[in-house]
């Protein structure tokens, strides 16, 4: 994960993908039951500071020192920058007890997603289990066909875009790795256009604490 590529954010303006994602994924949460969110790949804050203009609880990291930058203007105390290939949280916020994870359009650009999901489950575990919700692009059978039958796949899946997506996700693939690494699917949901051809998926899964001696 030390690869993950500075976007060099300009201001604090939500992305576009954020058009479609933000709403499902607040759906998903509850101020009651989701009590400390980090927001694990925040980019510039934009979403964070959504979720505290609604009344949640968010905090951020971002492997880019831009966005960070960015976000920290406003709350300077929600945000910190992390290196995501070390296995801490910052320092800055190794006391908050976080029972929830947010990442929205990270996983794809991840060359060990599975080291990712370790590291949001141990901070979970650690605080007694909690929720983990990801977006990330869709890729089904249906909507790979039409890319390809309308000659669009190579624009879509570019080897040449630099920082584009390594990692193309089906709900399969993604409830595997949940799965694979002891969290249980709760909800999934298709988002951006119509379905089976959904822009992206936003999926939430839940972890217990360890048990003892395992």
């Amino acid at each position: 994960m030390s690869d993950y590529k500075d976007y060099n954010f300009f201001d604090a303006t939500s992305t576009h993908a954020h058009t479609y994602i933000a709403e499902p994924t607040i759906g998903l949460l509850n101020p009651q039951n989701n009590r400390f969110i980090l927001d694990l790949g925040c980019g510039n804050g934009a979403f964070v500071n959504q979720l505290l203009s609604r009344g949640f609880n968010a905090y951020g990291t971002d492997a880019s020192a831009s966005g960070i930058e960015i976000a920290s203007r406003r709350h300077p105390d929600r945000f910190a920058l992390q290196d995501l290939s070390r296995d801490d949280l910052p320092e800055k916020f190794s006391n908050i007890a976080f029972d929830t994870i947010v990442s929205t359009e990270v996983i794809e650009h991840l060359y060990d997603p599975r080291q990712f999901i370790d590291f949001c489950r141990k901070i979970l575990t650690n605080n007694g289990g909690g929720e983990l919700i990801l977006s990330t692009p869709y890729h089904g059978y249906l909507k790979n066909l039409l890319l390809a039958l309308a000659g669009k796949w190579d624009a879509h899946a570019n080897p040449l875009w630099d920082g584009g997506h390594i990692k193309l996700w089906s709900r399969a693939t993604i409830t595997s790795l949940l799965a694979e690494k002891g969290f249980t699917v709760t909800n999934f949901i298709g988002c951006g256009r119509v379905p089976y051809v959904w822009k992206s998926m936003v999926v939430k899964a839940r972890t217990d604490s360890i048990v003892a001696g395992k």
